[in-house]
């Protein structure tokens, strides 16, 4: 988005914010962070808000705005695909109304619709996307803000429909036509050459291609460094330089977090295993099967498919014969979602093939010592891989061979392939009805990992009442389905099911808001829970300002409280109380404890804010952050704790101030007589906060912040203690807001601000 697009923002936000929409103006020229950056839970809740809010008020250049960088954000870094399919193209009808068309950045949905489709199936949508992209760049002059990012998408497609050469001439005319008009091209678009040059052969050039690349600037400058790690990695893998290689492969805890390099990635590594360097483990091993779950999820068929083979010889090198097999099963399965699956068939053979020809690691044992052997290994050392190989002759028959064989499946990824062993051994035998309740657990997890809900039922109506309703309520609650979740759990509490069961209740409960039930069906039993439960049950009691089970939960785990009835309200010290932030971020605020799952909140907070100082919050008592373990740092530590929900409201109003910093002295004085009447003050400004002073212009040190005041503090009596506090400062305060609302002197507040620029 160019400059005109960035002004147009800062107008919007100006009149979010005069409109009372201080959450929405505050988050507007965040979105792009939010995107790049991977702050999606942010993203998700306001990118729609704005899109609804733009729609509402009739700007339908904000409304795409805030629906082009949630798109960014979905099939950029997350790589989702089929998906988005669908939003990414409702967005490039919408950029083509005659009311957004005119918008520069509106070609732009054109490359999200073909980001989208790339991570569907980069290969099989290539003609679609030469065809939208080509019919976008044609006409469009490169010094506009979507020009390079088409122009790198139309090259990673030229590439995806085997046309490398085609696609390294096109990046170097396109690098011409921005050259042309001193534009200079992204790194993304120097990146996308270096991937053709390397998919033409010429990985010398592709490794010159992407050191030239280096200073370009980047569209996700955030994302440059990793990508350009894997990048770099693979051509070098390419040329054979093994060490260079892995030393800019990035480790795989960065990789982790950003699905759009999992494939190239794994690729790279996969290049790499046979050097001492790369350790290829059955760690390696779950997290891949974790990445092809994911692709699964997002609709990547391509990038699943690849990654089951990549897994898969990956397997083979670890002698892992059951999970190569597996993958090959699972790539031959995905393949049905590609649009031409004749490219992989050749490979999912060679899989098979390699499996067949590869022998097990030789098992520890007889048959019949297995199990022992599988109980006496040690936990840190042991590899579960080779584990379900050798477990896998008895498992089926041996009952005690089959819940280590199928749980160690679930464990690595294979929870379907686990739960066709144990149903065959328990449901088809009919011996279901009479199980173990532990074995009735293990293939209820294991139904609700493959995501196998039909079949869980089908089990659920084999079993004795009180399994049955346990059962579905696992189900249910595996879902999220609170109502059914409760509903089950009761009846399983009625037939005798125990304290699982009244676990189920009670998470239920809280999640339906009728924290008063989820208190009392853990208070019934007492003496049966554990510390976790007791807290829990603490925690709904006190939202249900139910104070005699909360002393009694306090009493269970040995926490003192002095009074014996009535609400808790002692000082217990402070704490940092975790908050939603109307950007969909979240806001630390110095608390006071009051009691054991309940805070006071100590600090102002703006006005648009759901809380305010002196509201008493409700919170989860589980720590945040460890405490630290130095004795010094202990003294400074202030434990974070989430918010719950809000007990009871103070009723605190805020105001906002801003102005030059006034001497110590003065500011001494003024939080003085803040303190003296109990009206929280906070300053929010950095200390690198300046002013213009209105004569001379020099900069002088800034403070702004907020003031809270009880209910029954009229705005007029703020305004004139205000008054009073500041009349004899170097340079006046302003208070503009609070003077608008009574209209008491806004002119001389208004040119305050004028003047001193704040």
């Amino acid at each position: 988005m160019d400059v005109d697009i960035w002004a147009w923002v800062g107008d919007t936000q100006q009149q979010l914010s005069e409109a009372g929409n201080v959450g929405l103006a505050m988050a507007l020229g965040d979105l792009p962070a939010q995107a790049y950056e991977g702050r999606y839970p942010q993203l998700d809740v306001m990118a729609p808000a704005i899109a609804q809010q733009a729609e509402a008020l009739g700007l339908p250049w904000l409304e795409f705005y805030a629906r082009y960088w949630h798109l960014v954000g979905r099939v950029g870094d997350r790589a989702q695909g089929a998906v988005a399919i669908g939003d990414a193209e409702e967005l490039l009808a919408f950029s083509q109304r005659e009311e957004v068309r005119d918008c520069p950045a509106a070609p732009a949905a054109v490359e999200a619709l073909a980001l989208a489709w790339a991570n569907a199936d980069g290969p099989g949508y290539a003609g679609q996307r030469l065809e939208k992209l080509g019919a976008a760049i044609e006409g469009l002059p490169a010094d506009q803000p979507a020009y390079t990012g088409l122009v790198t998408q139309y090259v990673a497609a030229l590439v995806d429909a085997g046309r490398a050469e085609e696609a390294v001439t096109y990046a170097e005319s396109a690098v011409e036509q921005l050259r042309a008009v001193d534009k200079p091209a992204s790194w993304e678009l120097g990146a996308a050459s270096a991937g053709a040059l390397l998919a033409a052969g010429r990985a010398d050039a592709a490794l010159t291609a992407l050191q030239a690349a280096a200073d370009f600037p980047a569209d996700d400058p955030p994302a440059k460094p990793h990508r350009d790690g894997v990048r770099r990695a693979r051509i070098l893998a390419e040329l054979g330089r093994t060490a260079e290689a892995v030393d800019a492969l990035p480790d795989l805890d960065v990789v982790g977090n950003h699905p759009r390099d999992f494939v190239e990635w794994a690729q790279v590594v996969l290049k790499l295993a046979g050097s001492s360097q790369i350790t290829n483990t059955w760690q390696l091993g779950r997290v891949l099967r974790q990445w092809i779950d994911y692709f699964s999820m997002m609709g990547g068929y391509q990038a699943r498919v690849e990654l089951a083979l990549v897994a898969g010889d990956l397997a083979i090198a670890r002698q892992g014969v059951w999970q190569a097999r597996l993958l090959a099963g699972l790539a031959e399965q995905f393949s049905g979602e590609l649009r031409d699956a004749e490219s992989v068939t050749g490979r999912i053979a060679g899989l098979r093939a390699a499996a067949d020809a590869t022998s097990e690691p030789d098992a520890p044992g007889s048959e019949e010592e297995r199990v022992a052997y599988f109980d006496a290994a040690d936990g840190f050392n042991a590899d579960p891989e080779k584990w379900v190989g050798w477990l896998a002759p008895i498992s089926g028959s041996d009952l005690e061979a089959t819940r280590r064989h199928t749980t160690t499946l679930g464990f690595l990824g294979y929870p379907a392939t686990g739960a066709d062993i144990y149903w065959k051994m328990l449901v088809d035998s009919g011996d279901i009805a009479t199980a173990d309740s532990d074995d009735v657990a293990y293939l209820t997890t294991l139904l609700i990992e493959a995501r196998q809900d039909e079949r869980l039922e089908q089990m659920a109506a084999m079993l004795p009442h009180a399994a049955q309703h346990l059962t579905l309520a696992r189900l249910h609650s595996a879902r999220e389905r609170w109502a059914e979740t409760a509903a089950e759990g009761e009846h399983a509490i009625a037939a005798g099911a125990g304290t699982e069961a009244r676990r189920l209740v009670s998470g239920a409960a809280q999640q339906l808001d009728d924290n008063a039930r989820g208190a009392q069906v853990l208070l019934e039993v007492l003496d049966e829970l554990n510390d976790e439960d007791v807290w829990r049950m603490v925690v709904m009691a006190t939202a249900a300002e139910d104070w005699d089970t909360v002393r009694k939960g306090a009493a269970k785990i040995g926490m003192p409280i002095q009074s014996t009835e009535g609400p808790i309200e002692e000082e217990m010290g402070l704490i940092r109380v975790i908050l939603p932030a109307p950007d969909g971020g979240q806001r630390q605020v110095l608390s006071i404890r009051t009691g054991p799952a309940t805070a006071r909140l100590a600090l102002p907070q703006p006005r648009g804010m759901e809380y305010n100082a002196g509201d008493l919050v409700v919170f989860d008592p589980q720590l945040l952050e460890p405490i630290p373990d130095d004795p010094k740092e202990q003294e400074n530590f202030v434990p974070p704790f989430a918010a719950v929900s809000i007990l009871r409201p103070g009723g605190y109003v805020s105001y906002f101030f801003d102005g030059a910093a006034p001497s110590e002295s003065d500011w001494a004085e003024f939080t003085e007589v803040m303190a003296e009447r109990g009206w929280p003050m906070w300053v929010y400004s950095e200390e690198n906060y300046t002013v213009t002073h209105p004569t001379s212009g020099e900069t002088l040190p800034g403070v702004y912040g907020w003031v809270a005041v009880p209910p029954d503090v009229a705005a007029t009596d703020v305004d004139a203690l205000l008054d009073d506090a500041t009349e004899r400062w170097s340079h006046p305060l302003a208070w503009l807001d609070l003077a608008r609302e009574i209209d008491v002197e806004v002119e001389r507040h208004e040119r305050i601000v004028k003047e001193y620029g704040l």
